[in-house]
């Protein structure tokens, strides 16, 4: 049997973008998220990370400090009654400094190589699944796996490098609503695209995961 999932971006979708942080004293769930997620719990979608953590290959922490940020992930999200079903990060750069990880590899996004493995592992249909993360990065790993998306329009992506490949279905400002588009959307029983809630425009470059 099939299952279905709602894939998370970490850092500025799920918790507070704090740039290479592993200090879980730092970590702070973004505004909605415990709801929201609590609400896609609720509809029966498996919750999984996925997420770059180039601080690897740059060495700016060891690959062993990401297993306290998972466990703090899980201590955040309790008071929600609200469980992981997986977490899954890619410590890739192909400009890294540390050669172990200083590889170009398939799990780093916007390559769909992690979700592609977490369908695998959890036994979840990519197309009856939903992709959210808050640049177009995260927009085009969903689609190139199959999912919906959904992006954050909360200011993270400022590059704006267009194409069908990075087009996201839906944009919505926080983790709650993107909830809300998610039960609309089944009530809807189809894939047809949401109005944009926000214009999206672009700024200056922001460096992320």
């Amino acid at each position: 049997m099939k299952h279905r999932a709602v894939f998370l971006d970490k850092d500025g979708t799920l918790i507070e973008d704090v740039p290479y942080n592993v200090d879980p004293a730092q970590m702070r769930l973004t505004v909605g998220a415990g709801v929201g997620l609590g609400q896609m719990h609720q509809m029966g979608y498996q919750l999984i990370v996925i997420s770059n953590q180039s601080g690897v290959a740059r060495g700016y922490f060891p690959e062993s400090a990401l297993a306290a940020v998972e466990q703090r992930l899980h201590v955040l999200l309790r008071p929600f009654n609200v469980s992981l079903a997986g977490f899954y990060y890619c410590p890739h750069h192909p400009e890294g400094t540390v050669a172990e990880y200083a590889i170009a590899c398939a799990c780093r996004k916007p390559a769909p190589g992690l979700l592609i493995q977490a369908a695998r592992d959890h036994a979840i249909d990519l197309t009856a699944s939903w992709f959210i993360g808050d640049i177009l990065n995260d927009v085009e790993a969903g689609r190139s796996a199959g999912c919906q998306t959904i992006l954050l329009n909360n200011g993270n992506e400022t590059e704006w490098l267009r194409s069908a490949d990075r087009e996201p279905h839906y944009i919505t400002m926080d983790l709650a609503e993107a909830a809300a588009i998610i039960r609309k959307a089944e009530g809807g029983g189809q894939r047809a695209d949401f109005p944009e809630r926000q214009a999206m425009g672009g700024r200056g470059q922001k460096a992320k995961g």
